[in-house]
């Protein structure tokens, strides 16, 4: 295994530039999750990475070595795409020992390393089936053996997962935790699904329009945002932002001032519906009607609707008996409140009780 550094990473198409000075480190051993919406850039960087798109400008390395102007196959990577890709005249045996057939692997060494990959992958048992005879999780899995018997320096997953119905996406995350944690490998997984990135990773790396808004582990973006982006992308569903002012120093939101400190600088406040609090009509910090409730069923979210018009989500209990009309309070504690600056920088995360 090895770790994985970029070095100002450039990458434009003529006038259009896709990656902007991108730098970062992926230690060996490590499960990095890009994730972004569509158009941010994170297939393209996967891609330079594994060489398949070259840089306009800065410096990859692999290892600590200098594989910038180095040919895919020549990287010690190895890259599973959102299509499986298999050739379905072959079996799954065939299908995952041909890049090793292709680059004169000796047949003894074929064998063992597709049988390895196989147990760890819980294929022994299709191995002469062909792709049509596989449901999608195993064409998946085959399509990661692939990978796997090419023992490479690290591994690159651009949306293995998006094929699959949201029970099978399930499943092959705890799988792919578990190769992980077998393998003990570098693995580098690109996905626009934030509760994917959240579940699976070691570090994530938030990308928007080609340029890195954060890097961390799950929870610390998840408390501590860097901006306004980073905070309404991560966690589900997606945090409320409102418009604040600051009255006196002290927070205003809907024309109420709330007893906590503002910020200079500040434009907008910020709470994840899984912290705003369900009160009677009166006794919160705002008043709203609630518009519609998600019943999903151990939890609830309430749109409630403010004053100004603004909507606000928070989670209930899945058993809760507020219907559309019914007039709430909502409580929204100090220590959970974001509060960001005109141009998207988090000024504070939580403030003190």
């Amino acid at each position: 295994m090895a770790e994985v550094a970029l070095r100002d990473v450039t990458k434009a198409y003529g006038a259009q530039v896709a990656l902007h000075g991108v730098s970062l480190d992926v230690s060996e051993g490590e499960f990095a999750v890009f994730v972004g919406p569509s158009g941010c850039g994170k297939s393209t960087l996967l891609r330079t990475i594994a060489g398949l798109e070259g840089v306009s400008g800065g410096t990859v390395l692999i290892g600590g070595r200098d594989v910038t102007t180095t040919a895919p196959s020549e990287r010690g990577v190895a890259m599973v795409f959102q299509s499986y890709a298999l050739y379905p005249h072959m079996s799954v045996r065939e299908n995952m020992e041909f890049g090793l057939r292709v680059n004169g692997v000796p047949p003894p060494e074929r064998r063992a390393r597709v049988a390895e990959a196989a147990r760890i992958l819980q294929l022994e048992p299709y191995l002469d089936r062909r792709p049509a005879q596989l449901s999608g999780g195993q064409r998946q899995r085959v399509a990661i053996g692939r990978a796997i018997v090419k023992q490479p320096q690290v591994f690159l997953f651009d949306e293995p997962l998006s094929n699959l119905d949201a029970k099978l996406r399930v499943q092959m995350r705890v799988e792919l935790e578990a190769l992980h944690r077998s393998l003990g490998a570098t693995m580098i997984y690109v996905t626009h699904d934030q509760v994917e990135a959240m579940t699976m990773a070691d570090k994530i790396v938030v990308l928007n329009a080609g340029r890195i808004e954060q890097v961390g582990a799950p929870m610390e973006l998840y408390h501590r945002p860097a901006t306004e982006f980073v905070a309404t992308f991560i966690g589900a569903p997606s945090m409320n932002v409102l418009p604040a002012r600051d009255e006196g120093g002290r927070l205003s939101l809907e024309g109420r001032p709330l007893p906590v400190p503002s910020a200079p600088g500040l434009a907008r406040a910020g709470i994840r519906p899984e912290h705003v609090e369900i009160r009677p009509p009166g006794a919160g910090d705002l008043d709203g009607t609630v518009a519609l409730r998600e019943t999903l069923g151990g939890d609830a979210h309430l749109h409630v609707r403010l004053p100004s018009g603004t909507m606000v989500v928070a989670r209930a209990e899945g058993d809760t008996d507020l219907a559309p009309g019914a007039a709430v309070g909502l409580g929204l504690p100090a220590r959970r409140l974001h509060l960001f600056a005109a141009d998207g920088r988090t000024l504070r995360s939580g403030t003190p009780e």
